[in-house]
């Protein structure tokens, strides 16, 4: 058997999480704040709000386009990685050189090269999208492939995709907050502009992101804790294998609808605060910490549960609250509760589903990962992971693309009908991850 990480390597390799998190998601969170602003913002457009076919806006289109570079691009970095016979591993020298890159392309996504509204701010930042989305890729995929290779047993598997879990939502956190800092940016840097305070706080976050990608690299001597071999299996046929497996379709597609949701919450969170319930953006980190801090209290409710009664009951409860959750966003501002009352029952609701398919989806990824391994005598686990990230990254952008989308038929105080749109879209798309994932069969 293996040998395993210990505490502190543990530790290390979920802070690699918080790196990559936090970058991402504030993409995810600031880009349509920064470059389509509500009228109450104190921001100016950035790009013109254009609707080709009647439906899609150019913001919609730009991410859309990053987001489908980055997909052609996962399975060639697994097949890489896979494949690899560096002799410092399969996977650490990948995320070592990627880290840099990443840093400097999601801040530049934000220093648009006009301060006014224009097609050649679109341009450029169709540009560091791409590129920025193919760095975080080169660290990401290798990163995931890990947690099969490093591990032994499921429950192994289900304690480091918790630790993985908090770094992840420690990242969903800092982005969240990039307003409040923002707030701090302004008066100890004597900076007077809102654009930039905002673009120095992103600066700041980015490098503090590469410092904790290092971390996992630094901490742990990936071949002393994995024997896999490189993969022999050509690209092509890597990625049509992994489709065969018909649990891992299911999976696959309920994935999809999650963080296509996932996604829609997450762009929209700073407009249903000030647009919505009319607060300030700086409270959204706030809520968000709430959010976090109250799916803490699940994961030991998670942990134990799943290895007593499966993973599956526990991610279907999820599915099913997150379509309440959803439903409930519609009608954000018309409760008879005050607004922070109305965003905290939201926020404190979501905890749960934040715990539950935080931790568990990655370790039952795991577990199928293995499984064919096992059956075919191939590792090419990063080949598993690269799929599901590839539909992760295709969600996150369609559910950005959504979110743009319906801002044209509402995204200001008294005008607010498109981000109510998203609690009807997200509801659909919970309810379709849960009839998949349904027919999912978990080992036992």
């Amino acid at each position: 058997m293996n040998k395993t990480l210990s505490l502190k390597q543990e530790i290390a390799y979920a802070a690699g999480m918080i790196g990559w998190s936090t970058m991402t998601n504030i993409i995810i969170v600031m880009l349509p704040f920064f470059y389509l602003p509500p009228s109450n913002a104190g921001l100016p457009p950035l790009v013109p709000q254009l609707v080709l076919l009647g439906a899609f806006n150019i913001l919609s289109i730009i991410a859309a386009s990053g987001r489908l570079v980055d997909a052609l691009y996962d399975p060639f970095i697994a097949s890489k990685s896979d494949a690899s016979t560096n002799k410092n591993g399969r996977r650490m020298p990948f995320m070592k050189w990627a880290i840099i890159p990443s840093m400097i392309f999601c801040g530049l996504v934000f220093y648009p090269l006009q301060k006014t509204e224009s097609l050649h701010n679109a341009w450029w930042l169709t540009i560091t999208l791409c590129l920025f989305f193919v760095s975080v890729t080169t660290y990401i995929i290798p990163y995931n492939a890990l947690l099969a290779e490093v591990t032994n047993t499921p429950r192994q598997k289900v304690k480091l995709s918790s630790y993985q879990q908090v770094g992840f939502v420690i990242g969903i956190i800092l982005s969240a907050c990039t307003n409040n800092f923002a707030d701090l940016v302004e008066p100890h840097f004597h900076v007077a502009n809102r654009s930039e305070a905002i673009q120095i706080a992103i600066w700041g976050l980015c490098i503090l992101s590469g410092l904790v990608m290092l971390l996992p690299i630094f901490f742990i001597n990936e071949k002393e804790f994995t024997v896999a071999k490189p993969t022999h299996v050509p690209l092509w046929p890597a990625i049509k294998s992994t489709f065969k497996n018909s649990n891992f379709k299911y999976y696959l597609i309920s994935d999809f609808a999650f963080y296509t949701a996932l996604s829609i919450i997450s762009s929209g969170l700073l407009f249903f605060c000030t647009v919505l319930l009319g607060l300030p953006e700086s409270e959204g980190g706030k809520f968000m910490g709430a959010m976090v801090l109250a799916s803490l209290l699940f994961y030991p409710l998670v942990n134990f549960g799943s290895a007593k009664i499966g993973k599956k009951p526990f991610v279907l409860l999820a599915f099913g609250v997150l379509c309440l959750i959803f439903v409930t966003i519609f009608f954000l501002g018309k409760l008879p509760f005050g607004p922070h009352t109305q965003i905290y029952i939201l926020v404190l609701s979501a905890s749960f589903p934040l715990a539950a398919l935080g931790i568990l989806p990655t370790a039952i990824l795991a577990d199928i990962a293995q499984r064919d391994t096992l059956e075919t005598g191939e590792n090419h686990e990063g080949m598993f992971f690269a799929v599901k990230y590839l539909f992760v990254k295709l969600g996150q952008t369609l559910g950005i693309a959504i979110f743009a989308m319906l801002t044209i038929y509402g995204k200001d105080p008294g005008n607010d009908f498109g981000l109510r749109l998203n609690g009807i879209v997200g509801f659909g798309l919970c309810l379709i991850a849960l009839l998949f994932f349904s027919r999912f069969k978990e080992e036992k």
